[in-house]
């Protein structure tokens, strides 16, 4: 395990390239057929109803 081994992050940073061991940025990148995150507004809670006076 060193500078010529591909799997090892040593060995892709000697060899110029990118994998699962060294991506290339730290940002996730977008996958092709991903559902974008939605995000649910917070539950508003209803105020009770007034009691009627008689």
């Amino acid at each position: 395990m060193g500078k010529g081994d591909r799997k090892t992050r040593r060995g892709k940073t000697y060899r110029g390239s990118y994998g699962n061991t060294r991506a290339h940025s730290s940002a996730q990148p977008a996958v092709a057929g991903a559902k974008p995150t939605v995000t649910k507004p917070a539950a508003v809670k209803k105020a009770a109803p007034k009691k009627k006076s008689a």
